[in-house]
């Protein structure tokens, strides 16, 4: 019995001891896990700080979330057309329009113009811009004295790609103010650069149909584009509502002149474009003007130039947008009245010649891919032209497209714009310009009234953008 006593009292001690020891070893890891989350929660304040230095980092300084921009781009547009009717190829009427000499019932599909870009940011200050372009006419009657190979074209009449743009822009030299430098667009109607302290309300933009026909400027060879040097800017960086363009180049385009041209180096074309969006931006305005000298005095003509100011205001709203374009061009020298047509022995008197213009359009959405667009163009070479004299073309005037002091113009385009997705659209339109003969009627030489009219299926697609 005393035996089995002390048995009973050892194995107690025992189951007591291990207990105590049970007890002992859970709160040793009561104790780690207590660890581990204290680490885990300090290692989570850490991150939460290290996120919000990260943050005070990219709000002081934006370049850390920058991400530069590479991009290819194109846009294409053409016509299936047909001309119902044109002046004779032997009438000299229309030289600035798409179907100069193209013989009345001709038809066919055609590309009017072709872009390749390609935009590259160097950094976020610096952005350079290449653009390719082709931009053939229907003109083809070798009847006419000319053919497929006196527009964008090889020798073979192949299209071939030239040089439009191809510049470098530094972003805000100064606060709301970009430099651009090289073969850019001109403030006269093109600019349209996004992103950028370039307008975007200028005529050509707001406009939206250069894929039907081109800006009533534009359509007279005002530039669009020169080698040269500009200041884009904005007078409110934050908003950008107002704004200013400069511009100084060499009045050559893309062309590469000889020597013995005045504007390969001698006399340069200055802009100057001041612009603003009003009315929470439902109303655009745009004044413009430009001064070239064009040519050197001669012992018979005084030195030449051509100067412009031009207008343009347009409202923009969901049922229509309305736009009105307007100028005044002087050629200083342009012009010499020979005298009344026939008589002999007249004194030739130099003259300045100024030319009026007027723009007025409308577009609108029909519904979502349906629009209208509608588009009206007066224009009048010579303001002051005595209709029984005959005049002469100075250098200076006839280096500015295919200026003629003779013949005034109307122009009308409609149609409708079919635009089931985003950059796609096809349009069926009609295009006419009316030709009157500034001279007249009883003159040896005066063109009766006529006109082009085309019925056209246009087509037009951007790509990259």
């Amino acid at each position: 019995m005393g035996l089995t006593v002390i048995g009973f009292s050892a194995k107690a001690q025992s189951t007591s001891l291990a207990g105590g020891a049970q007890v002992a070893k859970t709160a040793s890891v009561t104790t780690d896990d207590t660890k581990a989350d204290e680490k885990a929660k300090a290692k989570e304040k850490a991150e939460a700080k290290a996120d919000e230095k990260m943050a005070a980092k990219v709000a002081a300084d934006p370049d850390t979330a920058w991400k530069p921009q590479r991009r290819v781009w194109g846009y294409t547009f053409g016509d299936f057309y047909y001309d119902a009717h044109s002046p004779a190829i032997t009438v000299a009427q229309g030289k600035e329009n798409n179907y100069y000499q193209v013989p009345t019932y001709r038809n066919a599909f055609q590309f009017r113009r072709l872009y390749l870009g390609y935009d590259y940011e160097i950094t976020k200050k610096f952005k350079a811009e290449v653009l390719l372009a082709t931009e053939p006419t229907a003109n083809v009657n070798a009847a006419s004295g000319t053919s497929i190979q006196s527009s964008d074209n090889l020798v073979d009449g192949k299209m071939a790609f030239w040089i439009k743009n191809f510049n470098i822009r530094v972003r805000d030299l100064w606060n709301g103010t970009d430099f651009v430098i090289g073969e850019l667009s001109t403030p006269g109607f093109a600019l349209n650069e996004p992103g950028t302290n370039a307008p975007t309300s200028l005529s050509e933009a707001t406009w939206g149909y250069r894929s039907i026909e081109r800006t009533i400027t534009d359509f007279h060879k005002n530039n669009s584009y020169d080698v040269g040097a500009a200041l884009q800017g904005t007078f409110d960086p934050a908003t950008k509502n107002f704004g200013y363009v400069l511009m100084v180049s060499n009045n050559s385009t893309a062309s590469l002149l000889s020597a013995a041209n005045a504007n390969s180096g001698f006399y340069k074309i200055f802009y100057g474009d001041l612009w603003g969006k009003f009315a929470n931006n439902h109303l655009y305005a745009d004044l413009y003007y430009h001064t070239a000298r064009s040519a050197a005095a001669t012992s018979a003509v005084g030195g030449q130039s051509n100067s412009m100011y031009k207008v343009f205001a347009a409202y923009l709203s969901k049922p229509f947008n309305l736009g009105v374009e307007a100028y005044t061009q002087t050629f200083e020298n342009g012009v010499t009245d020979n005298g009344a047509v026939g008589a002999t022995g007249a004194p030739k008197v130099v003259k300045n010649a100024t030319v009026n213009g007027l723009s007025i359009w409308v577009r609108g959405a029909i519904n979502p891919t349906w629009n209208y667009f509608a588009k009206y163009d007066s224009y009048n070479p010579y303001t002051d032209f005595t209709g029984t004299d005959s005049y002469s073309v100075n250098a200076g005037a006839a280096a500015y497209g295919a200026y003629d002091p003779y013949t005034k113009e109307h122009f009308a385009t409609f149609g409708l714009d079919y635009n089931p997705t985003k950059n796609v659209h096809f349009m069926p339109n009609i295009w006419y310009i009316q030709y009157i003969d500034n001279a007249s009627p009883s003159v040896t030489g005066y063109v009766p009234n006529n006109h082009t009219l085309v019925y056209r299926f246009t087509f037009f697609f951007t790509f990259g953008k």
